[in-house]
């Protein structure tokens, strides 16, 4: 009689097929179409687009620090969806965006983005950043102005590792390279959707694809953007910048304060839209921060309009004065010494 020796599965392989059995499909939210787009000099830089009416102005979307278009935007997309042209990136280092071996830096987010409209043929756009996105969209300000219609800084700041959590920043970000690493994002997000749904709420079913977006983040580049994010501060020359801003204020926020992101506003000269949420809010409630969103834009191309049309009337009005500076005086008529003022009018 023949023995047949069946070997048990290690407990690692019991518990991956396990996990293939209880796992749910990635299915992401719709979302606008997707591109490659090569930029001459920079790379290749990953875009979503949707189309607005004619005329409608450009909106550059730039995410935040460990994220992506796609994490960052999806209820601004419907919310500017047939008002506005719409371009979200990813930045480099950060979802589908551009990789390099040069240290991580701001300043080339900043020049990626500014020849991303060059290469598209868009002659500016105004610029939304969500929280480090809102740095590289002041550096595309001060780079780049003739491609910055306006500014939306969103849960940002012109500094932003001063205060609050930012403060121990510096040191955190080389532990998150080797938390992700590890894995430990991946099995701490399943298990809340498995045994705390309400925690996500409506994202509790896009979990799955959210966990595989962070995959695409590599450590060296969250610990090169968080030290460039350590080490950001606009405020020497923020009031150099000169364009129509406003700032969508997250006022639960304790990673970057809503003092400050009120003063920011402030020294720019821009509208203030509140919203009640912390700094994680894109993912949290998608859909109203991407209706604030939606605000700050409007009132950020009212006042670019208002600002021409004022730019316009000071114009007319130099105009008309230099004009009148150099016409010739009219001929004075000639008088004879002694003779009256109507002298003519008698000879004739």
């Amino acid at each position: 009689m023949a023995v047949v020796r069946v070997r048990e599965p290690s407990l690692f392989w019991r518990r991956a097929r396990r996990d293939r059995q209880r796992a749910i499909q990635p299915v992401g939210p719709a979302l606008p179409a997707g591109a490659i787009v090569r930029v001459p000099g920079r790379g290749d830089v990953f875009v979503r687009y949707s189309a607005g009416p004619p005329g409608a102005p450009t909106v550059l979307l730039l995410h935040g620090w460990m994220a992506s278009a796609d994490l960052n935007w999806p209820g601004t997309f419907e919310a500017l969806a047939g008002r506005c042209h719409v371009l979200a990136m990813d930045v480099r280092g950060h979802g589908r965006g551009i990789r390099s071996t040069e240290p991580f830096s701001l300043e080339d987010c900043a020049d990626d983005a500014a020849g991303l409209l060059r290469e598209l043929g868009l002659r500016e756009a105004v610029v939304v950043g969500y929280s480090m996105g809102g740095a590289i969209a002041l550096l595309m300000a001060r780079r780049h102005p003739g491609r910055v219609r306006g500014l939306v800084l969103v849960a940002s700041a012109a500094e932003l590792a001063r205060t609050g959590l930012g403060r121990g920043l510096t040191a955190a970000v080389h532990l998150l390279g080797a938390l992700v690493r590890s894995g430990v994002p991946d099995r701490v997000l399943r298990e809340v959707v498995r045994s705390r749904p309400a925690v996500l709420g409506d994202l509790a079913e896009l979990a799955p694809w959210m966990a595989g977006e962070v995959k695409r983040l590599h450590p060296a580049d969250i610990v090169g953007a968080g030290q460039a994010i350590a080490g950001f501060d606009a405020r020497p020359w923020l009031d150099e910048l000169g364009v129509p801003a406003a700032s969508v204020v997250t006022c639960g926020d304790r990673a970057v304060g809503p003092a400050k992101q009120r003063a920011t506003a402030a020294a720019l000269g821009g509208a203030v839209v509140e919203v009640e949420g912390g700094h994680a809010m894109c993912a949290t409630d998608p859909e109203v921060l991407g209706a604030a969103v939606g605000r700050a834009v409007d009132l950020v191309v009212a006042a670019r309009g208002a600002r021409r049309e004022r730019w316009l009337v000071r114009a007319v009005v130099r105009r008309r004065r230099a004009d009148e500076a150099i016409a010739p005086a009219p001929a004075a008529a000639a008088e004879e010494p002694g003779e009256p003022a109507d002298a003519l009018e008698v000879a004739v």
